[in-house]
């Protein structure tokens, strides 16, 4: 597919701040797969996620290394969600081809504008650490594990938001951890579904690879940025994200 070199220059930089934010809370999608579908709105949705998913991928694995020297992590919950997630996330992406795209874009608006408004609420939600009082950790990791997975291969782009949402509101880990957990979590759901994709040549790699690089770099700025401010900034840079989305699909929807 031959793509001019102004749209991938735009693309590029567009990964740079998703990758930034996914590091933060989770969600680079959320900025990445909407501002795909401005640039090259004839593209099929599904070779817009999947090339999504290429380039953020490598920024996200960014992101769960710095967490990883700061964030203590229980690896057995780890995998047990990661290893489930990746399989429900495989499956999933054999679906999304039978979504029309514009049923895509309603359901990622209802989705976001229910957890703004649940966090926005839940005011002290993600700021203080209580996972030490919920019971059945594994099977709340598990359930995450595969009902994550599957929107991750059906839907894609929120991913990491609505694991950091779940983390934070079942398991009781604050933003911060939170977003140490998603990120490994997603890494491995990620790499399950870009097989996936591989497999179906959905992915446009000229456009993939650079937007990749942008991504790790916004990754890893993201990441410090967030262990440096803690759970209070992490918690309000959640909210603004979403909101600022939910008027950009909530323009797209109106347009169409």
């Amino acid at each position: 597919m031959n793509i001019d070199i102004w749209l991938i220059i735009l693309a590029t930089i567009g990964s740079f701040f998703a990758g930034f934010i996914d590091a933060v809370v989770g969600g680079g999608g959320l900025i990445q797969v909407p501002l795909l579908f401005i640039l090259f709105p004839t593209m099929p949705h599904t070779n817009i996620i999947a090339t999504n998913r290429a380039s953020s991928i490598a920024g996200t694995i960014v992101a769960a290394r710095q967490y990883l020297k700061i964030i203590k992590i229980n690896f057995r919950y780890v995998i047990i969600a990661g290893v489930l997630s990746g399989a429900a996330s495989f499956l999933g992406t054999f679906v999304m081809k039978s979504i029309p795209t514009e049923t895509f874009k309603t359901v990622l608006f209802f989705i976001i504008a229910v957890l703004a408004i649940y966090t926005i609420v839940k005011k002290q939600m993600g700021l203080v650490d209580t996972s030490d009082k919920v019971k059945h950790q594994a099977l709340f990791f598990a359930l995450i594990g595969i009902t994550i997975g599957l929107y991750n291969g059906i839907i894609g782009p929120g991913t990491g938001t609505l694991l950091v949402f779940a983390l934070v509101q079942f398991i009781g880990l604050n933003f911060l951890k939170g977003s140490a957990y998603a990120k490994i979590i997603n890494a491995i759901a990620d790499g399950s579904s870009l097989i996936a994709f591989l497999f179906q040549g959905a992915i446009i790699f000229s456009l993939a690879l650079p937007m990749l690089l942008a991504n790790m770099a916004g990754a890893y700025l993201g990441s410090k940025v967030a262990i440096q401010n803690g759970n209070k900034f992490i918690r309000v840079f959640f909210v603004i994200v979403m909101l600022l989305l939910l008027g950009r699909l909530a323009y797209d929807l109106y347009r169409n």
